[in-house]
């Protein structure tokens, strides 16, 4: 009984995990968002947009707007919500290009938001007039979406985009309780007819005791008790307990010994709290705006506290933490960040050739760092797990006349496999070690 009880809950399991709609899809929306029948070319103006500018724009305002700026929220500059339809877009890209000079102009509605936000003065960004286009229809189609309760839902039938979601959520949380309360009702029932035989069986020892026309046989029978001093007493058993002894001891003691220097989980307290989880996740700041070196230099730099000022001049300025940058600043000292992510002098390694060269995302060795609120060491950094990525990423060699001559060579001698960093040298020893 307790195994096809076990089966049904797996198999409704089952069943909910494969009828389930997946995560952000609702009725009549395809696979890209657009719902049928919708134009993917409208004029950014008016809330519409090309899909792939509406992507390119997404980059590009996360790596250059994203740090003082947010569609529905005020940050360190104005919230851009239908910012079209405040401005033209005739205007915004000279104003994007160099803020300055449009309120050196004398613009009336420049120079009131310059005044308006503490005269707090935009960068100005090289970006081409296409790449300011996109980023404003990324802008215009954030803007469309609007919140949940604006909306109102996807149809006019008074069901929105998360009913269908939290009805067969609810049926399939409703259906889980049914069966584990079955399971459990059955392991108490089991509990109690096992407690209940044991009983009876005692029961009838006493009676049978109090009989006298029992023979010897009948007595041997029902006095009979299992001898366990025999199992411990046993040569193989006490060679088998020796034997997993001993493996278990030098198990833990080869670990021990490999873990020398390994600092995987180090999560050391930092002098100021600072949270990526609030700035790289909620905010999406680009790592590349606080740590600047991380894409052309051998090493990723600690952020200055400078850098911190550009937002935090306003933001939260009365905050016990924040005042810690202040004080750094005023008596002219560098914060003593601890550092974290170590390698043995010993090994070389480039931080730009990695993340320029070879385009390796944050995440892949620092982990979900989006998701810290402080960080730790996610990845070993062991020679192993280095040469490990080495063998399995391949690289990418199109369009570099570099590779050429390389790839036809692999490809001639292995082209079933992939060029791939090892291919190209990369667990070698002279690579790292030299």
């Amino acid at each position: 009984m307790f195994l096809t009880f076990a089966g049904l809950s797996n198999a409704v399991a089952q069943q909910q995990s494969s009828g389930t709609a997946p995560v952000g899809s609702a009725p009549g929306v395809s696979k890209d968002g657009v719902a049928p029948g919708a134009t993917a070319g409208a004029d950014p103006a008016t809330g519409g947009g090309d899909a792939a500018a509406i992507a390119a724009g997404d980059a590009l305002f996360k790596n250059n707007c994203a740090q003082c700026h947010a569609v529905n929220d005020v940050v360190v500059g104005p919230a851009l919500k239908d910012i079209t339809k405040r401005r033209p877009i005739s205007w915004l890209i000279p104003w994007i290009k160099n803020s300055s000079k449009v309120v050196a102009s004398g613009d009336e509605y420049a120079v009131k938001l310059f005044n308006q936000y503490q005269k707090q003065q935009m960068p100005s960004f090289q970006l081409s007039d296409a790449e300011i286009t996109s980023i404003i229809s990324y802008i215009s189609a954030e803007s469309g979406k609007g919140s949940t309760a604006d909306q109102g839902g996807v149809t006019a039938g008074n069901v929105n985009a998360t009913d269908g979601k939290d009805a067969a959520a609810d049926d399939t949380a409703g259906a889980g309780q049914y069966v584990n309360v079955l399971l459990i009702v059955l392991v108490v029932v089991l509990i109690v007819l096992v407690v209940t035989l044991v009983i009876i069986a005692n029961i009838m020892k006493d009676v049978l005791r109090g009989r006298k026309d029992l023979d010897g046989r009948d007595v041997e029978l029902m006095e009979q008790r299992f001898d366990y001093s025999k199992i411990y007493k046993s040569n193989i058993v006490r060679g088998l307990a020796v034997t997993v002894f001993t493996l278990a001891i030098l198990y833990e003691s080869v670990q021990a010994a490999m873990g020398v220097g390994l600092t995987q989980g180090y999560q050391p307290t930092q002098p100021i709290a600072f949270s990526h989880k609030l700035h790289a996740g909620t905010n999406q700041i680009n790592c590349s705006y606080c740590h600047t070196s991380v894409y052309k230099s051998k090493s990723a730099n600690i952020p200055s506290a400078n850098i911190c000022m550009n937002c935090h001049s306003q933001i939260k300025t009365e905050s016990p933490e924040i005042r810690k940058i202040y004080r750094a600043i005023e008596k002219k000292q560098p914060i003593q960040w601890v550092r974290i992510h170590n390698l043995p002098d010993l090994a070389y390694f480039n931080h730009s050739q990695h993340t320029q060269v070879g385009g390796i995302e944050c995440q892949t060795c620092h982990g979900p760092i989006q998701n810290m609120e402080v960080v730790y060491q996610y990845s070993a950094l062991t020679m192993g797990w280095c040469i490990n990525c080495h063998r399995e990423t391949p690289l990418n060699t199109k369009g570099n006349g570099y590779y050429n001559n390389l790839v036809k060579l692999h490809d001639k001698a292995n082209s079933a496999a992939p060029f791939t960093v090892s291919s190209n040298g990369g667990t070698e020893c002279s690579k790292c070690h030299y």
